[in-house]
């Protein structure tokens, strides 16, 4: 066996079993997030002098930030981007007289790149390539950066911060993957695709939104957490099956965002 190969099968397994640990746990994470925010809302009620800092969106970009790391254990890079613009502007805006704000995107885009640089994490060989993909983000700035990709892996894993992806996937055996989306959205097109039993579907969607393209004949089975937000099937759906044999299993949070579900 090749070492891509064994890579592979090591990636394999290490998917499994992350599905594995997250049977259940994501209403833990979604729980102890509202109970965080419920009780700081709380005190902000009854102590007059209680920080201001503490409900601004430098916080709130702070908390998502940990929420994402927690649920994923710290897996991508989603959960750094937003605790680290988060923690940046807030030191600038509350806690140091001199104001860094000139520098802040630079200083951000130096560690965003030394993080990606010196992280321990090696994966094996995508079977992935680009399709079409938009030049850049307008003059005016009204339309986030979108990319389109094609790919035959049978597990996927997409971030999406401030903009947009589009994925194909055409393996004849897909598992899942994992789907971070913070304002900003995630199209899957799935209808060339094939599964075998079940594939899970691991999202993560706040302030923001997927919208997941399948084969009408498959049965779309939701364990997700929504507040503020909702799953949409919007398929004409053939006869009832009685024993589907074909399951994608959706898991994980939306808070204000929402899930389509489409077929061609």
């Amino acid at each position: 066996m090749s070492q891509y190969e064994n890579r592979w099968e090591e990636r394999k397994k290490a998917w499994e079993n992350r599905v594995e640990r997250r049977s259940g746990s994501g209403h833990v994470w979604t729980g102890m997030l509202l109970l965080l925010i419920g009780t700081v809302a709380l005190l902000r009620s009854y102590v007059p002098d209680f920080p201001r800092w503490m409900f601004s969106w430098q916080m709130l970009l702070i908390v998502l930030g940990l929420f994402i790391g927690l649920r994923h254990r710290f897996h991508g890079a989603a959960w750094f981007v937003l605790l680290l613009v988060g923690l940046t502007f807030l030191i600038n805006d509350y806690f140091i007289e001199t104001s860094i704000r000139p520098h802040i995107w630079p200083l951000i885009l130096i560690a965003i790149g030394a993080f990606f640089i010196f992280r321990s994490r090696q994966s094996p060989a995508h079977h992935t390539w680009t399709g079409k993909k938009n030049a850049a983000l307008p003059a005016d700035g009204t339309s986030p950066v979108e990319s389109e990709t094609y790919s035959q892996d049978d597990y996927i894993d997409t971030t999406s911060i401030f903009g947009g992806t589009k994925k194909n996937i055409l393996t004849k055996d897909f598992k899942g993957g994992d789907v971070v989306n913070v304002f900003g959205g995630t199209e899957l097109n799935l209808s060339q695709s094939d599964i075998n039993g079940t594939a899970v579907l691991e999202l993560t969607t706040i302030f923001g939104g997927t919208k997941l393209i399948v084969p009408s004949h498959w049965s779309v089975k939701s364990e997700a957490v929504t507040i503020f937000g909702g799953i949409e099937d919007k398929r004409q759906m053939p006869p009832s099956l009685d024993r589907p044999e074909k399951i994608l299993l959706l898991k994980g949070t939306v808070i204000f965002g929402g899930i389509d579900i489409k077929s061609f």
